[in-house]
């Protein structure tokens, strides 16, 4: 089979599949989703990629109301303001963490935010929030996400592999599927409340490691997935389709 024609194929899919979520979602709910997203930092496009996440739950039929915080600046070092409050997450059906700190140690900062996430407010775990505050030395953020990571492999077009395919975020991906270029994350650890629903393996050290996951922590349910480092993995139908599912089951949308 040709690139190009397995392209269409997958697009092809994905429409579907994105007919068919915005059907069921209808179903179970019609109330907006209020969305927050927390972006900045190192290394990526935010602005980008957050139009990009907006724009994919747009198109899959999902009502969402969107608040976008975007401060921090593009270091590895900052505590956004926007926490600072301790209803910081008040109202909010979900929250979306995309943002790159990695210097970021207080752990009284940090606290702020998993407390709120442990009450209950379920939350979607993007790429470099794996590096956010990995310098810290304490693992309630790493906790959080359910996975560890401090460092990438190289960038290249990981296949990936399904470990849950009755997973209702799992359900509609396809069984062959390739990665616009990215980085493989390598996993340190997997904490015990998580479920791994999909696997990369890299060309290059053999090994394997979790790159779409759900956790439970406390009261809250978490999606999380470690691509997501180019402007192309935000172009991409599956990814996007993918995102917009673990949202909504983040949220109890989807079952």
């Amino acid at each position: 089979m040709s690139h190009l024609l397995h392209r269409f194929l997958v697009f092809t899919l994905v429409a579907v599949c994105a007919a068919a979520l915005t059907t069921q979602v209808q179903a179970e709910d019609t109330k907006p989703l209020n969305v927050l997203l927390i972006t900045s930092g190192c290394c990526h496009d935010y602005d980008f990629q957050s139009k990009a996440i907006q724009l994919a739950t747009e198109k899959a039929g999902v009502k969402a109301v969107w608040t976008v915080v975007n401060d921090g600046g593009k270091g590895t070092d900052a505590e956004i303001d926007f926490y600072s409050s301790e209803n910081w997450a008040d109202g909010f059906d979900v929250v979306v963490h995309n943002e790159c700190f990695a210097k970021t140690v207080n752990p009284e900062y940090i606290r702020s935010i998993t407390k709120v996430h442990k009450s209950g407010v379920p939350a979607v775990v993007i790429h470099c929030a794996m590096h956010t505050y990995r310098n810290t030395d304490i693992d309630d953020w790493r906790e959080f996400l359910g996975v560890t990571s401090r460092r990438h492999e190289h960038q290249a077009h990981y296949g990936v592999t399904i470990a849950k395919a009755d997973h209702p975020i799992m359900r509609d991906f396809p069984e062959a599927y390739t990665t616009p270029m990215d980085e493989l994350y390598v996993i340190e650890k997997v904490w015990p409340n998580t479920t791994v629903l999909a696997t990369s393996k890299s060309e290059k050290s053999g090994e394997t490691h979790p790159v779409f996951w759900t956790n439970q922590y406390g009261d809250a349910r978490v999606f999380g997935t470690t691509y997501g480092h180019s402007n192309d993995t935000f172009k991409d139908a599956v990814y996007l389709e993918t995102l917009t599912r673990g949202m909504l089951w983040a949220a109890g949308r989807l079952e």
